[in-house]
């Protein structure tokens, strides 16, 4: 009799819902009944109560979702068409005055020079301070820091004008140091590298840097501009020239090497973290490269990628995200591999560093393991009623 009576609470507990079953994540019910905004293929979005939103993958969010993927030094700090900054002189610039007149007998060239090869004089190397200034003999102290070398050129021969026989300035940078930009990180030869007139953009400097000194797909640069910073993948970088734009003096550039990884769990061939191995790995590839999804388990209908997002991205598809705070939103993207049309987006969907993917099991398996617990009940249930014969037995032939 307790047997039986067993043997119907499990029953109606199975029948009741399978939360006490072994499981290796939630339930599809689950993530969407407590989804507070739901973006799906057959309803607009609703509110349920719980901070974050279910999306399904489709061709309108294929249209917006580069815009959280991919970083970019173009849009933070301007994109690397236009010219070379300018270098003007700077605090610690080692510059040379050289000053020509039309003929001897002026201020700088005595009469009794007699024929030579031109009337100038170049006077020694002069270092400007932390005051800006530097001194040019008869000309007296002059404002160098900020300006450009064309503007000091002037101002010299204005000085000397009433001096000098039709004097001209030309200034020469010995060295630039207050043009430099700092190359940290992996790279090979870390330095402070001087900049030149042409212009020198990132990779540039990365290359008189000695290169990198590890594997490029794995590699973020970072460049720190004043209170600006930006990062971006060194393989979109070397991809796109767009991205590739000059540095400016006082920039720091940081090589670092980051592993991009991305965590799989459920009903997937293979369970862990993986690495991206490529800077452009798609959901596509991240399911291939986790053993794809297993006949026996998986519900194709369910394929989960978990993300935190921008708030921005969720406005442009036309979601309600007054129920979140701050300007990132978590959210689960869901993919239906029952459409064939899926495998083409899903090709599209770029990946990023942190995701996880998760692939819920099917309806079917969920009710094989009740029917397994409730088949190890009644086998219970029998062995019970045969080791109380067998022991009736026994007592009997005693």
């Amino acid at each position: 009799m307790r047997c039986s009576v067993m043997l119907l609470t499990v029953t109606a507990l199975g029948l009741a819902g399978c939360t006490a079953l072994p499981n290796s994540g939630p339930l599809s019910e689950a993530v969407e009944s407590q989804a507070s905004v739901k973006v799906t293929s057959a309803s607009k979005a609703k509110t349920a109560g719980i901070d974050y939103a279910l999306v399904d993958l489709n061709k309108t969010l294929l249209a917006y979702v580069g815009d959280t993927v991919t970083p970019s030094f173009a849009s933070g700090f301007g994109t690397g068409r236009g010219g070379a900054p300018n270098l003007p002189l700077g605090v610690g610039d080692v510059v040379q005055v050289t000053v020509f007149e039309s003929q001897s007998g002026g201020l700088f060239i005595p009469a009794d020079a007699g024929s030579r090869s031109g009337n100038f004089v170049s006077l020694p190397n002069y270092t400007i301070g932390r005051d800006g200034m530097i001194s040019v003999p008869y000309a007296g102290r002059i404002r160098a820091n900020g300006r450009t070398v064309e503007q000091v050129q002037r101002e010299i021969e204005e000085k000397l004008a009433n001096r000098a026989i039709e004097p001209q300035a030309i200034i020469t940078k010995i060295n630039s140091r207050s043009a430099q930009v700092a190359v940290l990180g992996d790279v090979n030869e870390p330095t402070k590298i001087e900049l030149t007139e042409a212009g020198d953009r990132i990779l540039d400097v990365v290359s008189q840097a000695g290169g990198l000194s590890v594997p490029g797909e794995e590699t973020y640069i970072t460049l720190q501009r004043g209170s600006r910073t930006g990062k971006v993948y060194y393989e979109d970088l070397v991809k796109n020239p767009r991205e590739n734009i000059f540095v400016a003096p006082g920039d720091t550039i940081v090589v670092k090497r980051e592993r991009r990884t991305y965590l799989a769990f459920g009903a997937s061939g293979l369970n862990g973290r993986f690495n991206f191995e490529e800077s452009s790995l798609t959901l596509g590839e991240a399911l291939g490269q986790a053993g794809g999804l297993l006949d026996q388990r998986a519900d194709p209908q369910q394929v989960l990628l978990y993300r935190t997002v921008s708030r921005d991205l969720l406005v442009k598809l036309g979601v309600d995200t007054s129920r979140f705070k701050g300007q990132t939103v978590p959210v689960i993207f869901r993919a239906n591999l029952r459409d064939p049309a899926m495998f083409f987006a899903v090709q599209k969907f770029p990946m990023q560093d942190k995701d996880i993917l998760y692939v819920t099991n099917s309806k079917s398996v969920e009710l094989t393991k009740f029917l397994d617990i409730l088949n190890n009940v009644t086998s219970t249930a029998s062995g019970v009623s045969n080791d109380a014969l067998d022991t009736r037995n026994a007592i009997r032939d005693l």
